[in-house]
């Protein structure tokens, strides 16, 4: 990235640039390869922060199968984390992880984990054997204490594997039925759901796979305790990529972890959070493939107002991602992105892929129920990983004195209510919207691939009443 005039001496978030277009010879957004050159599989450059409101296994899975990377927490029992990933890697690639329900469960009940939106529905089940299907907007019209198993008649013809056998002819079996949400079902096992949008995605986005061709996933460690004896049983259950995680991470504890854990796995290692160049060159050296650089511009995060610690990220992002490429490693972007444009920005910037946080943590298949606000709205709870009520879950087993402590010295938002927006209901959704973004972004700067978006975009400096000139009106004329 080069800027169109000499840059200011302050540093700069992703609200104070513009991309300039450049000449294109570029035909289609489609022509645009976003594979990160991260070394993780990845073939978008998108990464589902290791949030506790954001990446459970249903977000990972659904994230991988487009081609992103969703971080698993390091906040559960070593146990639930190997559960979720065996749970993710024996979902299907080609369709969706079906959401199940028995015949006793309340209308309103499943309503908390599918809303009634057009594309998504629940399949029935009987000890693991298919009984029906029901699409959500159905559920929306039941009655909210009905059964589910009082719904089932007129429940929705199953597809067999010879209806999916790829994009267009799962496309055309659930048209053909007249339905936006069908199972696909073999000798009564669910093998997953189809609706006409994911088969269409199916043909459009290349899935993040291993080796065995299973979906792949990352998960996160902390820099105490044993972090190596950690990682190796997380690996060894098939985490794909071990992302070594704490709010400073230019610091002596997280260098001897990421030895450890470097002498431990033969998978890409992330540590982190920095913001300079004197911090990559010491976690590099130390083992650590890929930098996760950002302190303090999360949604959530309240470091910056609370000790003043931190940096505009676009700058951060500039520095850590050219030190980082001239060692041989890679940068992620954590943090800061509020539209797609911020992503094509940090990507510019030298970021390999951007990680995303609270606006995931409002989609249908991020962990939490969801709830309605005082005018009706679908909403879900996100929180800081830092905050208060992140501390009281990861240290609750500690003796009453002790937890008290850590919690007076929390910092990041404990409750905030990210909406579910109707018309992007599913992370899917907002993958096709940043994803688009992206691809016109490089197509403007006359980039078929990261890298070269890299090499060819250029940006100015722009006022605050620049940045808002960029923005559509919210009502007419």
């Amino acid at each position: 990235m080069r800027f169109l005039q000499p840059p200011p001496p302050h540093d700069l978030t992703y609200s104070d640039v513009f991309l300039v277009p450049s000449r294109s010879d570029v035909g289609s957004r489609m022509a645009v390869d976003l594979a990160p050159d991260d070394g993780t599989g990845a073939t978008l450059p998108i990464v589902a922060a290791n949030m506790n409101s954001v990446t459970g296994p249903l977000l990972a899975a659904t994230l991988a199968r487009r081609g992103g990377l969703a971080v698993l927490t390091q906040d559960h029992e070593i146990d639930d984390t190997i559960g979720a990933i065996a749970w993710v890697k024996e979902q299907p690639v080609d369709l969706s992880s079906a959401q199940l329900a028995t015949e006793d469960e309340l209308v309103a009940d499943v309503l908390l984990r599918v809303p009634a939106v057009e594309g998504h529905g629940i399949v029935v089940v009987r000890d693991d054997v298919y009984v029906g299907a029901i699409g959500a907007r159905r559920l929306g019209q039941a009655l909210p204490d009905a059964r589910i198993g009082d719904l089932l008649h007129g429940t929705i013809e199953p597809l067999t594997p010879a209806d999916v056998v790829d994009a267009r002819t799962a496309f055309d079996a659930v048209h053909a039925r007249g339905v936006d949400f069908a199972a696909v079902v073999d000798d009564g096992r669910v093998l997953g759901t189809v609706s006409p949008r994911t088969a269409l995605r199916s043909a459009l986005y290349q899935p993040a796979l291993d080796a065995q061709g299973r979906l792949r996933v990352a998960v996160a460690v902390g820099i105490n305790g044993d972090p190596a004896a950690k990682a190796s049983a997380l690996v060894d259950a098939g985490a794909d990529v071990v992302v070594i995680d704490t709010a400073h991470g230019h610091q002596g504890g997280m260098l001897r972890a990421i030895e450890a854990v470097r002498g431990a796995v033969d998978v890409p290692i992330v540590a982190g959070n920095v913001v300079t160049a004197s911090a990559v060159r010491d976690l590099v050296q130390a083992g650590a493939d890929i930098l996760k650089v950002g302190v303090g511009p999360g949604a959530m995060c309240t470091t910056r107002m609370m000790t003043a610690v931190g940096r505009p990220q676009l700058s951060a992002v500039l520095e850590t991602a050219e030190e980082a490429i001239g060692l041989g490693a890679r940068v992620w972007a954590d943090g800061g992105v509020r539209y797609p444009r911020d992503v094509a920005l940090a990507l510019a910037a030298g970021a390999s892929s951007v990680m995303i946080g609270s606006w995931f943590a409002g989609t249908i298949e991020a962990p939490g129920r969801l709830q309605r606000d005082e005018q009706g709205r679908l909403y879900k709870e996100s929180w800081g990983m830092a905050s208060t009520k992140a501390v009281r879950g990861r240290f609750g087993d500690l003796p009453a004195f002790e937890l008290a402590t850590k919690t007076l010295f929390a910092e990041g938002i404990s409750s905030s209510t990210i909406l579910l927006d109707p018309n992007r209901p599913s992370v899917e959704d907002l993958l096709d919207m940043i994803t688009s973004g992206v691809r016109s972004s490089a197509t403007y700067a006359g980039a078929s691939s990261i890298a070269e978006f890299r090499e060819r975009a250029v940006v100015g400096v722009q006022s605050a009443a620049g940045y808002e000139e960029g923005k559509a009106l919210p009502v007419s004329w």
